[in-house]
C-alpha cells in the first residue's frame, strides 16, 4: 500500500469506534465458538471410534437358566465356543465383574447372590467368526445361552457419531456465516459514517477500488486479531476442561489431542480470509449504489 492509500485507510476507517470495536468483538466471539465446535467434531469421532473398537473385540453369552441347570448349560456353551473358529478363550465373569457392571443402576452394594443374574461369558474375537452360526449351535447344545455380539451397541454409536460430525461441521459453517454477516454490517456502517469523505475522495479522483481497498485492509486486520484473541481463549478453555480419562464417563476424550492442537490455529486464517471477502463485496456494492 503507497503512503496515499495508507492516509485514506487512517481517514476513511477509523482505527477506534463502535465498528471497530463491533468487528473485534464478534470476531473473537466467533472464534471461541469454533474451538468448541472443532472440539466436538473431532472427539465425538474418536470417542465412537474407541466405542465401537472395544465392543468389537469381544462377545458375550449370556446364560439364563435355573440353579441345577446353569452349570452343564454353560460347560456346554464354553464347549461350543471353544470349537468355534474365530474365538479365543472364553472366560466366565467373576462375581464381583458382574456387580462393577451393574454398579451403575444399583449402586456399589449389589446383591449378586440374591439377584437373579444370569451367568456372562466373556470370549475375545482373534479373527472372523460365523455369529448367526454361533447362535445356532448354542441354541442347540446349550437352550438358554444367547450370544450377544454387540452390534446393537455399536450402530447406535455409529450413527450418532455421525450426527454430532455433522452438527459440528454445520456449526462451523454458521459460524462462518455469522462472522461474514457481522463483519459486513460494520463496514457498511463505517461507509455510511464516512459518506461525505468518500464523495470528497472521488471528487478529487479516488477510485472505488482504492477505497473499497482501505476498508477490506483494516476490517481483515481487525478480523484476524479478535479471531487470534478467541481462539487463544478457547483453546486455553479446552486445555482446562477436567481430565476424564480416569474415570471413563461420557466425557472421556473431548478436546484436542495430539496434532489436534493445530488446527484451531486455522481460524485466524479462516476469520481473515473471510473478514476479506465479506468487506470487499460490502464495500464494492454500497460503493457503486451511492454515487
Amino acid at each position: 500500500m503507497t503512503r496515499g492509500e495508507g492516509g485514506i485507510s487512517a481517514r476513511i476507517v477509523p482505527p477506534t469506534g463502535f465498528t471497530a470495536q463491533l468487528t473485534v468483538f464478534s470476531a473473537g466471539a466467533m472464534a471461541f465458538l469454533a474451538v468448541f465446535a472443532l472440539a466436538l467434531a473431532l472427539a465425538t469421532g474418536r470417542l465412537a471410534e474407541r466405542w465401537s473398537s472395544e465392543l468389537a473385540e469381544s462377545v458375550t453369552v449370556r446364560i439364563t437358566a435355573s440353579t441345577a441347570d446353569i452349570e452343564p448349560r454353560t460347560a456346554a456353551a464354553i464347549e461350543v465356543l471353544r470349537q468355534t473358529p474365530g474365538l479365543g478363550d472364553p472366560r466366565i465373569l467373576p462375581d464381583d465383574e458382574v456387580a462393577a457392571l451393574l454398579t451403575p443402576w444399583f449402586g456399589p452394594d449389589v446383591p449378586v447372590d440374591a439377584l437373579p443374574v444370569p451367568r456372562l461369558i466373556d470370549v475375545p474375537i482373534s479373527g472372523g467368526f460365523d455369529a448367526q452360526g454361533l447362535r445356532l449351535r448354542l441354541e442347540a447344545e446349550a437352550p438358554d445361552a444367547v450370544l450377544d455380539d454387540h452390534s446393537e451397541w455399536r450402530r447406535p454409536l455409529v450413527s450418532a457419531a455421525s450426527r454430532l460430525n455433522m452438527l459440528g461441521i454445520l456449526s462451523l459453517g454458521l459460524i462462518a456465516a455469522a462472522s461474514a454477516a457481522m463483519i459486513t454490517l460494520a463496514a457498511k456502517a463505517a461507509l455510511a459514517a464516512n459518506g461525505q469523505v468518500i464523495r470528497v475522495l472521488r471528487l478529487i479522483g479516488a477510485r472505488d477500488i482504492t477505497i473499497a481497498g482501505a476498508f477490506v485492509s483494516r476490517f481483515t486486520r481487525r478480523a484476524a486479531l479478535g479471531a487470534a484473541a478467541g481462539t487463544l481463549a478457547g483453546m486455553i478453555a479446552i486445555a482446562l476442561l477436567p481430565d476424564m480419562q480416569a474415570s471413563g464417563g461420557f466425557l472421556t476424550g473431548l478436546g484436542f489431542r495430539g496434532w489436534d492442537w493445530l488446527l484451531p490455529l486455522l481460524i485466524p486464517a479462516v476469520a481473515a480470509g473471510v473478514g476479506f471477502f465479506a468487506t470487499r463485496w460490502a464495500a464494492l456494492k454500497m460503493l457503486a449504489e451511492v454515487r
